[in-house]
């Protein structure tokens, strides 16, 4: 039974941080065999419980839940940094034409083994990722996961039209496809399946009627697609879905709006959209990177907040510029102080910090599985090093409080910070 000493960092079912300076974890296996967290707090109130077993000792160093990123594309590693002018021009020039080499299984798969030692890298231990329209590319995607013990979820993409060739699928054999991967892949493991329509303009709605009953027959697997990031996107999906309500309604009228739907960026949203949102329990994949890069606009915490519907946030990856937790929290933090009221919205570290573990957990419908390091949690965790860089040993060493301490960490902190990445007692050594 591992027993972990160091500083422990985790969080309240309210969103409350938790922090021990001297804390212990301790990790078991639970009747399938999977580890999980035994105990977690002050060293000095549980230490007696473990008297005995061996403990990791990790001084100067913080153990964290591992990050939850609720939407990225893995088929767009190498797309990340594309110059372009907006969106559609972007997908156009750049992600189309890179999505159609994963036909190729083959090349498929050493993405695959290159997009999640990128995750792991960056402490990312649970992930909602876009595959491509090829099925070939989730199998590639979830047996590398698999290898690694991971808790993944992907899908196939839907994309019957307004596509080119080498991405555009064809209707009735992309739904076969799709409920073959349900069957192959959903529950296997640690991995999950998500229904996943590109976004509407690029699915009919003979597809898109297709993807909204495979949800109903299948209802523990998860939907994402994307919503409401650009304006030229928005007006296009009015012009081809008039007899919608919004943009959000097309996925509603479609049957693709309930728990474990996942709509990435949901910017331009009026109020109806988000009491949808919250009615059916839908929720919001903010990815203040990619909004920032393109020109998308800002998602409104306001809003969202005032109404009561879950988000979390998630890199977006190519569109988004970084794989780096602390990039898109410290892009949150831009994206509330700028995009809400006059005064802006000033997104506390802890906020920030439970938007991309627990927070984006609950909004996966995972809440008390990952994201977290309460008993019972699955024990996937990062072990951080507040002294990986010179400038941020300074500030850290100057932290009066857990706010200040985050807040340093969120604002100088990368991938050098994460020194282990940890899941089901698999450590993967990164950092210094």
């Amino acid at each position: 039974m591992p027993v972990y000493r160091s500083a422990l960092l985790r969080f309240a079912d309210d969103g409350r941080a938790l922090y021990d300076e001297d804390g212990l974890l301790a990790i078991g296996p639970d009747a399938l065999g999977r580890q999980r967290v035994l105990a977690a707090g002050a060293w000095q109130a549980l230490a007696p419980q473990f008297a005995g077993e061996p403990v990791v000792h990790l001084p100067g160093r913080i153990i964290a839940p591992g990050f939850v990123d609720m939407h990225i594309h893995f088929p767009q590693t190498d797309v990340i940094g594309s110059p372009a002018d907006g969106l559609l021009p972007w997908l156009e020039n750049y992600t189309f034409p890179h999505e159609s080499r994963f036909a190729d299984p083959a090349y498929g798969a050493q993405v695959a083994s290159f997009f999640i030692d990128e995750l792991l890298r960056n402490g990312v231990t649970t992930a909602l990722i876009f595959a491509t329209s090829h099925p070939a590319s989730v199998d590639a995607l979830m047996a590398e996961a698999q290898r690694r013990q991971m808790r993944l979820i992907t899908g196939k993409v839907l994309q019957d039209r307004h596509s080119p060739d080498g991405v555009r699928d064809e209707t009735v054999q992309s739904l076969v496809d799709t409920e073959a991967l349900i069957q192959r892949w959903h529950g296997v493991d640690r991995l999950g399946y998500a229904i996943t329509p590109r976004f509407a303009p690029t699915s009919t709605p003979e597809q898109l009627r297709g993807a909204g009953e495979l949800a109903a027959r299948y209802p523990a697997v998860w939907i994402q697609s994307h919503v409401a990031e650009n304006l030229d996107e928005i007006r296009w999906a009015r012009e081809l879905f008039p007899a919608s309500r919004s943009y959000l309604g097309v996925y509603d009228d479609f049957g693709l709006m309930r728990e474990r739907a996942v709509y990435a960026h949901c910017i331009h949203f009026d109020d109806e959209d988000r009491a949808l949102m919250k009615r059916t329990g839908a929720t919001a994949a903010v990815s203040p990177t990619s909004n920032l890069f393109l020109g998308s606009g800002f998602f409104d915490y306001a809003g969202a907040d005032r109404v009561g519907f879950g988000y979390g946030l998630a890199s977006d990856v190519g569109g988004g510029t970084s794989f780096s937790p602390f990039k898109t929290m410290m892009a949150a933090y831009y994206v509330g102080r700028e995009g809400q009221t006059k005064q802006g919205l000033s997104l506390s570290p802890q906020q920030l910090w439970w938007q991309h573990t627990a927070g984006a957990a609950r909004a996966l419908g995972l809440a008390g599985v990952v994201g977290n390091l309460q008993p019972g949690c699955e024990a996937d965790f990062v072990v951080l090093n507040p002294q990986a860089t010179p400038l941020l040993a300074r500030k850290t060493g100057q932290a009066r409080n857990l706010e200040e301490l985050l807040f340093a960490l969120i604002v100088l902190g990368d991938d050098r910070v994460v020194q282990e990445t940890v899941i089901s007692q698999a450590k993967y050594a990164l950092g210094a």
